[in-house]
């Protein structure tokens, strides 16, 4: 199932939370050899895990992490605007409406299903915020995924060639491209909605502001 949780709140699921640190540091420096800061406990953070960002969490039957993304608005500090303006030409993404998703990860064992559902949460928390665009940096691994769930960005500027390109893309946030993604995903909209509604209850929230 898809959870909805805000950084502060995940002291309420402490199984979900380990884990999901824990899978981030063997995806981004295990595998992917990134210079990120990896704890005592074998857990990766960063200072944007402290903003109390909204996480997007696949979680297992046994009630550890399967996947996750991050979300946070780009009116507060975010990587995008902090560390990519290079692939913009040096132009920022700042409106309330345009939310950063960083920290895409899959755990070790996930199956093929879980990174479509993810890119459904995606859809679905912009669409529950009413936000017009989810922002992201992405690599060329992730192309081939996009293509397939039928949701792909909108490139902004890409550096680097093959399987070393990055680039900084927009997603344009459509009740239409979240059905999509759902039927690709091969989940309900309507099982969907009720996890977002879960989250946040039946009446669709209007967008907020992440304290730094």
């Amino acid at each position: 199932m898809l959870r909805y949780i805000y950084g502060e709140e995940l002291s309420t699921f402490p199984k979900l939370r380990d884990t999901m640190f824990r899978d981030r540091a063997r995806q981004f420096s295990e595998r992917l050899g990134w210079e990120v800061s990896v704890d005592a406990a074998g857990e990766e953070h960063d200072q944007y895990d402290a903003q109390n960002p909204l996480y997007v969490i696949w979680q297992r039957a046994d009630g550890s992490h399967g996947g996750s993304m991050r979300f946070l608005p780009t009116t507060a500090p975010c990587m995008l605007n902090d560390h990519f303006t290079h692939l913009t030409d040096g132009a920022t993404i700042t409106h309330p409406l345009i939310w950063e998703c960083t920290r895409f990860c899959l755990a070790p064992e996930a199956d093929g299903r879980v990174a479509g559902a993810l890119m459904l949460g995606a859809a679905e928390l912009g669409c529950g915020f009413r936000l017009t665009d989810v922002a992201g940096v992405f690599d060329a691994r992730m192309v081939r995924i996009y293509g397939r769930l039928g949701w792909q960005p909108t490139v902004l500027g890409t550096a680097g060639q093959g399987r070393e390109a990055i680039s900084v893309g927009l997603w344009e946030v459509s009740d239409s491209a979240r059905c999509r993604v759902a039927r690709k995903a091969g989940l309900s909209p309507t099982l969907s909605r009720h996890w977002f509604d879960r989250a946040f209850g039946p009446a669709t929230p209007l967008p907020v502001a992440v304290s730094a």
